[in-house]
């Protein structure tokens, strides 16, 4: 419940730049380039001139960090850029909450069933095969497989029963 409330407080906070570049992990030159070529602008207050402050909501530092990770991963800036406006048309959630496998240069978002790799523009990659549906698909089977081998074992032994009642039947009539 802590945990909670200090989540909903972050969100409600706002971060100076110094701020919000010292909780992701960045220099205040970077920030600053980030935000004065759109990467990511500050969702509270934008810069509007000399000597004005940014104000930079808890999304935002999500979003920062999520940045930094792709960097410091070797993806290029102008990927990342293509990543992000991305990101952004298709997810509706944080982009923190997206879930994402970088491999080798390649971005790749897990949208549901699928993967879609984000630097092509979106083209779909591979689908996803989500192993809870395998896994109940073979208990159900299973489950399958037990009824009719009782349902078998049950038909052969009244089977077996009629045919000892029968053969007993005979040898009592001789």
């Amino acid at each position: 419940m802590g945990v909670g409330r200090s989540n909903h407080a972050a969100s409600l906070r706002t971060f100076s730049g110094v701020q919000a570049a010292g909780v992701v992990g960045i220099s205040y030159r970077q920030l600053d380039y980030w935000a004065r070529t759109d990467l990511v602008r500050p969702s509270a207050t934008d810069a509007s001139g000399s000597g004005t402050r940014r104000e930079y909501v808890y999304r935002d530092l999500l979003e920062l960090k999520v940045i930094k990770n792709l960097l410091d991963a070797g993806i290029k800036l102008e990927s990342v850029r293509d990543v992000f406006a991305y990101l952004r048309r298709h997810v509706a959630t944080d982009v923190a909450s997206a879930h994402i496998v970088i491999s080798g240069k390649s971005v790749v978002l897990c949208d549901g069933e699928h993967l879609v790799d984000v630097v092509r523009n979106g083209q779909g990659v591979l689908n996803v095969l989500p192993l809870a549906t395998v896994k109940q698909e073979v208990d159900a089977k299973i489950v399958e497989l037990k009824r009719a081998e009782s349902a078998a074992i049950s038909s052969m032994a009244t089977t077996t029963a009629s045919l000892a009642a029968s053969a007993r039947s005979r040898s009592n009539t001789r």
